[in-house]
């Protein structure tokens, strides 16, 4: 099997049964926030893209690349289609032209034309991408691999069963705001960012250990940031950055991965996937790994990063101002339309708005000098009162969480129809944010699910997810079997230190003794001291 790497989370795999390209991102997205890292503009899309089969993961635009899809990949191609409880991305894929789709059940393998064996395991839950993430394992009797990306499943030895993989391929660095865009002393903000790349370390990690394929390709990760506003966050090594970016580059985990192995003695192999590396994978074996770089390009990319990144922000910069050219500018009736929108849908979202229990203040900055409430600024502070079900002017009351976000972003959703501003503004990282108290899943969850369909989706998932009673012991104390965030085997994910048990699947605490998430308001744990 022939992999050739096309950049962050997109491969394309040669074999004995067709060829199949995976999520293929080029273009700036996220409000021309995020690039691929390394630059994979210099690739042959149309070659690429001339394919048997496509799998997109799941919807995050650093995975369904519209414009790439409909420009440069067959539509003859067959999509490899997750099992999903909506239907958009199979929608978006049609409107781009795909027109053969590939069923699925999620976990269940299956066979295509030319005895390529395929399973896709797609996940289901808030937390997982805009409702759906998915992970791919192929097989085609010369070899069999699993691309993981952004997915984190739950059961491991259901992906197991597949069979044993020769190569994985694995999400190391992470896709969040927190804590870059939070208003923090930079210390705190410093010491934050360094232990949620520990933590993002941490489990890929082991999801590497828990799979146990011999060779290991860290994809899905970071972007760059090449807007000069946002330029900071493109990870350690360079004056300015100060230790606050949330992203570890590919060259610095295979670094940590071996310092990991020879630690613990594994003989497991990491290799650098960059956008137009080949190899060959075996069973148990990788050969003729040949990057379209020499060793010298290698090291001014990751050693060097600072200059590598400034030029290629002078190359990107058409790109991405021809983006920023097409944001809707603000209208004085933003209140008007964003409560047509978004009311009825608090209305329909008890458990979310009943989990946020009160108002957000968001401050529109940018708005015309005639909308009705702004101040001498530009600024609009609006109230999402989650308690009241109601959007209104910000009359001063407390607020546990404000964010300040450029108006135009927010009209431009309103524009698009935007169903997903977790994953489409928040990820851009062109806000601020406060808060008073713990994160609340809840908050990025509603704005994750702006359409009644999602909305309805979402609502009926927590009333499913209740404690089945079951129990297990860990060190010395029975605990309920599945964790409360995202409903996680605790007997697998689970680990106790003192009173506090962590689930590291997402890095959630809990106090043992209390009940009490420590992560975020609400979701309780059901536990007892053995003995008591």
């Amino acid at each position: 099997m022939r992999v050739t790497g096309v950049g962050h989370a997109g491969m394309r795999f040669e074999t004995t049964g067709g060829s199949v390209l995976c999520d293929p991102w080029v273009n700036p997205t996220f409000f021309a926030s995020w690039v691929p890292f390394p630059d994979n503009t210099q690739l042959d899309w149309d070659a690429l893209g001339d394919v048997d089969y496509l799998y997109v993961s799941h919807l995050h635009r650093d995975h369904f690349d519209a414009v790439n899809l409909r420009d440069h990949v067959s539509k003859d191609a067959r999509v490899l289609l997750p099992d999903y409880p909506t239907d958009e991305l199979e929608n978006e894929l049609r409107e781009l032209g795909f027109r053969h789709f590939v069923r699925t059940e999620s976990g269940v393998p299956q066979e295509l034309d030319g005895g390529l064996r395929f399973m896709i395991t797609s996940l289901k839950g808030p937390g997982d991408g805009p409702i759906g993430d998915s992970a791919l394992s192929l097989d085609d009797g010369t070899a069999r691999i699993v691309d993981q990306n952004d997915a984190h499943p739950l059961d491991i030895p259901k992906l197991l069963e597949f069979g044993a993989y020769d190569a994985h391929f694995t999400q190391f660095s992470g896709a969040i705001w927190w804590p870059m865009v939070y208003d923090l002393p930079k210390a705190a903000k410093r010491e934050f960012a360094r232990r949620k790349r520990i933590g993002q370390e941490d489990r890929a990690m082991r999801y590497i250990r828990e799979v146990g394929a011999p060779h290991i390709f860290p994809t899905a990760g970071p972007p760059c940031f090449l807007d000069d506003e946002l330029f900071r966050w493109n990870g350690l090594g360079y004056e300015g950055v100060e230790d606050e970016s949330i992203f570890t580059d590919q060259w610095e985990f295979l670094g940590r991965m071996r310092e990991l192995g020879q630690e613990s003695g594994s003989s497991q192999q990491g290799h650098l996937l960059l956008p137009g590396t080949t190899a060959e994978i075996g069973h148990g074996t990788v050969d003729d790994l040949t990057h379209p770089v020499s060793d010298a390009e290698i090291e001014t990319i990751f050693l060097d990063k600072e200059r590598y990144l400034r030029d290629f922000a002078e190359r990107a910069r058409p790109a991405i101002e021809a983006q920023k050219a097409q944001w809707a500018a603000p209208q004085p009736d933003i209140l008007r339309q964003l409560k047509e929108w978004i009311e009825p849908l608090m209305k329909r979202a008890d458990h979310m708005c009943d989990g946020i229990g009160g108002p957000v203040r968001i401050d529109l900055h940018g708005m015309p000098d005639d909308t009705p409430g702004v101040d001498e600024d530009g600024t609009l502070s609006l109230a999402f009162d989650f308690t009241a079900r109601e959007i209104r002017i910000y009359n001063g009351e407390q607020a546990r969480y404000r964010w300040g976000m450029p108006a135009t972003l927010v009209q431009t959703n309103i524009a698009t129809g935007e169903v997903d501003w977790s994953n489409s503004l928040f990820l851009s990282v062109r806000f601020t944010a406060t808060r008073v108290g713990q994160y609340n899943e809840y908050l990025y969850t509603f704005f994750k699910c702006l359409s009644e369909e999602r909305m309805d989706y979402v609502e009926n998932w927590y009333d499913a997810q209740n404690d089945d009673g079951r129990d297990i012991e860990l060190d010395g104390w029975a605990v309920q079997a599945r964790c409360p965030h995202l409903s996680a085997d605790l007997s697998k994910f689970g680990a106790v230190d003192g009173e506090v048990l962590t689930c590291t699947l997402h890095n959630w605490k809990f106090n043992l003794r209390t009940g009490r998430c420590l992560t975020s308001a609400g979701h309780e744990i059901r536990a007892q001291k053995l003995g008591d």
